[in-house]
């Protein structure tokens, strides 16, 4: 039997996940319910539109949901207070300059289920959030990235 991942997560992140749990299991799903009733009162289900779409819109919501609930389940809050300003790790902010485009780009390094690169949170386990963690301010780290390898330099870090 495979292991359950467990999802590291900073307690933003959660509070992301259960708001979006709250909205869909409430207004969501009361949505749909409505939008069911109202195509089953058009009459034969056999060429109704309305009511296959809110049935898989159904469907989409009510395994969302489930997904949810299992990250939530499986999922591992980084205590703020332990984060440590000195090394790299969930929940930090890190100024790195990239030598490969000449820039200084901040992260924030968060678990997996909670990256978002165009808000510039990355994961631990992404290529650059691995080669980034447990490092210092001042190392020079070496990032295998899709097109090659890519040398940054970590400029400054601190607590989210």
């Amino acid at each position: 039997m495979s292991e359950i991942k467990k999802h590291m997560m900073t307690s933003e992140g959660v509070k992301k996940l259960e708001a979006e749990l709250e909205l869909l299991k409430t207004e969501k799903r009361k949505e749909i319910t409505e939008k069911i009733k109202v195509a089953l009162s058009f009459g034969d289900l056999s060429e109704n539109s309305e009511y296959d779409e809110a049935k898989n819109e159904q469907a989409f919501v009510e395994g969302r949901i489930a997904q949810l609930e299992n990250m939530l389940k499986n999922t591992i809050v980084v205590d703020e207070s332990e984060i440590d300003s000195d090394i790299v790790g969930i929940g930090s902010i890190v100024k790195i300059k990239d030598y490969g485009y000449n820039e200084v780009v901040e992260y924030s390094i968060v678990g997996s289920a909670e990256a978002d690169p165009l808000e510039f949170k990355i994961s631990n386990e992404s290529p650059v959030g691995s080669a980034l963690i447990g490092k210092r301010a001042g190392d020079s780290v070496e990032v295998v990235v899709p097109d090659g390898t890519s040398k940054v330099e970590i400029l400054e870090i601190r607590k989210a």
